[in-house]
């Protein structure tokens, strides 16, 4: 292409390498040296007066010294009077920090949006943001690639029987990404979620059952007494029907009915006649509370305390799945004090009631969180896998892999609780920090690890997993630089060829 550059930063010359090959012409010269001190000295060896240049850098294990090479490689062209300055990060440093999580926070990934903006970018080219709305940050436009149809493509060609296979989020925070894949391969969907605030002293049915026992014990003898009675006049049936409305069964969070640590509530159908009826609401706060069990005819749906199908629960323990009378973990101090506190202090911290931040609304964790809770041996968690994976292949996708712990629990449930027959987890974003990849490499559990080169891989890493796969990026990095250069559209990049 006339008039255009293209300089590789020290994170990835190889995928910059790839990316001029597409595009027929060669990597533009460029020293990029370090002083004793660690400091990055940066001399653009060619001229780009009046030129579009794009400067292709990622992020590496050495992430501040590639961002401060980056922003000095931009502004020695900016310097060097080029037309158009583009930034072409296939891995966008700090998008895990694009929110602020408590008051003194700091929201990087903006800070270095603005890094980026005065330096003398003009354009940014990315691929797969770990929060979309971080297009917001800059000033500038922001082409946000997808390696979705790749992955996709990938599926299509090299996975057996994928039409029966399963998409799956190993957390509720991805399931807009795997919505997205299982949309596209046009394939079921589950999600796999972890209790995180769950000691092994306490769980949901101590904690649900203890309440329900304390608040439903007087109304159930009241409703008991009221089954073996017959109704035998108008009276009789408007007293009874005043004490049913009064004893209606509570509901939790969701509107569900609850079920008291007792004997089941009668219900009104046509095999139990006997049952009063009810009355409706006769104020603003009971209609609010109370759940509504007739409809306009009069006639209410039948609920029972049956588990939904699909659903499956399972004991996470340091980190990995382990049997129904595996033997729980030590009890800390601070759980035993909580079963010591009142059931209000037992139910705030229950994991049905989400974590609050005090910016408000309940943020799930990074993933250095995330992993430290998941690998505290003094803790059990309950892991619970929503969908029906038996006897088929399972997908198990997010942006990025960086700790092993949640794609390993995630996949021995998918295994060892759902059956499934085989498992690949899939991201964009191999970033395998400390020994990730070893230990998802060792995991019996796992088949197939597929990720993108938008993370430079170690070669001694990549040599010894057998199970990595590693999918080229430069085609689509390649055309996005055309396009640009060009003025053309990008819409043709999000779609999927269906091949």
């Amino acid at each position: 292409m006339r008039g255009t550059l293209i300089f590789s930063g020290s994170s990835c010359p190889a995928l910059t390498g790839k990316i001029c090959e597409n595009l027929g012409m060669a990597p533009a010269d460029a020293e990029l040296t370090q002083f004793s001190n660690g400091e990055t000295s940066v001399r653009i060896l060619t001229s780009v007066r009046e030129k579009d240049v794009f400067v292709v850098q990622s992020g590496s294990p050495k992430i501040n010294d590639t961002i401060m090479e980056l922003l000095i490689m931009i502004s020695a062209c900016k310097g060097g009077s080029a037309n158009k300055i583009t930034a072409v990060l296939p891995y966008f440093p700090y998008s895990r920090q694009s929110k602020k999580k408590s008051h003194r926070g700091a929201i990087t990934a903006r800070m270095l949006a603005n890094l980026l903006g005065v330096a003398g970018v003009k354009h940014v080219i990315t691929v797969d943001l770990h929060a979309s709305q971080m297009q917001g940050f800059f000033k500038c436009p922001v082409d946000n690639l997808h390696a979705e149809p790749l992955i996709a493509k990938w599926i299509r060609h090299n996975v057996q029987n994928w039409r029966e296979a399963v998409v799956v989020s190993k957390n509720a925070g991805g399931t807009k990404r795997v919505t997205s894949l299982a949309d596209a391969l046009k394939l079921n969907f589950g999600m796999v979620t972890t209790d995180r605030k769950r000691g092994t002293n306490m769980t949901a049915s101590m904690i649900m059952n203890h309440l329900d026992g304390i608040e439903r014990q007087p109304q159930l003898e009241s409703i008991d007494s009221q089954v073996r009675t017959t109704s035998s006049g108008p009276e009789k049936e408007e007293s009874t029907a005043d004490t049913t409305h009064r004893s209606r069964p509570g509901t939790d969070g969701n509107g569900s009915p609850r079920r008291a640590n007792g004997p089941a509530l009668p219900l009104r159908n046509s095999s139990n006649p006997n049952f009063p009826p009810t009355r409706a609401p006769t104020s603003l706060s009971q209609s609010s509370t109370i759940n509504e069990l007739e409809d306009a005819d009069g006639e209410g749906p039948e609920y029972n305390d049956d588990r939904a199908h699909e659903v499956t629960h399972g004991r996470l323990v340091h980190g990995h799945i382990v049997s129904d009378d595996f033997p729980s973990p030590a009890t800390s101090a601070a759980d035993t004090s909580i079963m010591d506190d009142d059931i209000m202090a037992m139910s705030h911290a229950s994991s049905f009631f989400a974590p609050q931040h005090a910016l408000g609304g309940g943020d799930p964790a990074s993933s250095d969180e995330e992993e430290e809770m998941i690998k505290n041996p003094k803790v059990e968690h309950m892991i619970t896998l929503v969908g029906n994976v038996k006897n088929r292949t399972v997908f198990i996708v997010d942006d990025m892999i960086d700790k092993p712990g949640s794609w390993i629990a995630a996949a021995e449930t998918v295994v060892k609780r759902g059956f499934a027959k085989k498992v690949y987890c899939i991201a964009t974003h191999a970033v395998f920090g400390a020994d990730c990849l070893e230990q998802m490499q060792a995991c019996d559990c796992i088949d197939t690890i597929v990720v993108t080169n938008s993370y430079p891989i170690p070669e001694s890493k990549a040599r010894n997993a057998s199970k990595l796969v590693v999918l080229d990026l430069s085609a689509l990095l390649a055309e996005a630089i055309r396009r640009n250069h060009y003025g053309e559209s990008m819409s043709p990049l999000f779609l999927h060829n269906g091949d």
